[in-house]
């Protein structure tokens, strides 16, 4: 059931992509900017951020929970539902949607163009980055998100069903929206910060694994030991270095947020990326992708 509700995921989303209206990720966030505007005050604490943590996510996983396990809980309903909930928690062809807005205008020499939509995808500043530059964060960003958006969710889905796959996108969410370290979210995110760090621990290892058996496995399984842990975040840094060792690319290096000069290490190792390294990074998740669906058609078939 498993095999063939991740196939059915992978189908909508390859046909119909994310919604472009009404997705249920849209009204989460609006949700989560009224509980912030209610626990995020002066003076706030850690324990502010956990109980809106609670409620964003609670009421939604006991719904899914209840569908999951009473209404739709045997045959054709049971498949139909796990394969949609998937699809919602999915990003895959997104992610390549992403990556070919900023590919694209680079091919045709409009490097404004390319800066623009890099920025509505990462929250570096990219106003003043060079060709080279926007290259080297595109990579990063769809190496990293390769595993936010794809591998993560169908790993919790395979750990807990569509609960599963709910709970890692709506916590990934809050990562996104309050696990910031400025004034406004260091303490008030903390918790959906450290509780994404959590969930993402296996499935990045997992996806950095891939990475490296989708591409160049000994520089790839290389570069995430001996580089991984270098990176600020403890589930980006595997993932990004298999994936540019994988690639035989260099990415990574110092980059600016809100105009201050922020220090990170190169990852991976080869000559600095081109163009159409983005559609290898591209090609190199959808090979890891592959090897996921084997694997999981393995593990069903024996046991």
């Amino acid at each position: 059931m498993i095999f063939w509700q991740l196939l059915l995921a992978l189908v909508l989303d390859a046909l119909f992509a994310e919604p472009r209206k009404n997705h249920p990720l849209v009204v989460f966030g609006d949700y989560c900017n009224r509980l912030e505007a209610r626990y995020n005050g002066e003076n706030v604490q850690r324990a502010q951020g956990v109980r809106a943590l609670l409620w964003a996510i609670v009421p939604i996983l006991l719904i899914v929970a209840v569908l999951q396990y009473w209404l739709f809980c045997g045959g054709l309903l049971q498949w139909l539902f796990g394969g949609v909930v998937l699809y919602l928690t999915i990003g895959w062809q997104s992610l390549g949607d992403h990556a070919l807005q900023i590919a694209r205008p680079l091919l045709e020499r409009d490097l404004v163009r390319a800066r623009e939509n890099l920025a509505m995808v990462v929250s570096r500043d990219t106003e003043a980055l060079s060709e080279g530059e926007v290259v080297s964060a595109t990579i990063e960003t769809v190496l990293e998100n390769g595993n936010d958006a794809i591998f993560a969710a169908i790993f919790w889905f395979i750990v807990l069903g569509p609960v599963g796959a709910v709970l890692y996108r709506l916590v990934n969410t809050l990562d996104a929206m309050w696990g910031y370290r400025n004034e406004r979210f260091v303490e008030f995110g903390w918790a959906a910060a450290k509780f994404d760090d959590l969930l993402n621990w296996i499935p990045a290892r997992l996806c950095a694994l891939s990475y490296a058996a989708a591409g160049n496995f000994a520089r790839g399984y290389a570069c995430w030991q001996q580089q991984g842990n270098g990176w600020k975040s403890p589930n980006a840094g595997p993932v990004m270095a298999a994936g540019a060792g994988a690639l035989e690319i260099t990415i990574g290096g110092n980059a600016v947020y809100e105009g201050a000069v922020e220090e990170k290490p190169s990852l991976g190792e080869g000559p600095a990326p081109q163009v159409r390294d983005i559609y290898r990074a591209l090609g190199l998740i959808n090979r890891a992708l592959l090897i996921w669906l084997a694997v999981v058609a393995v593990l069903v078939l024996f046991f």
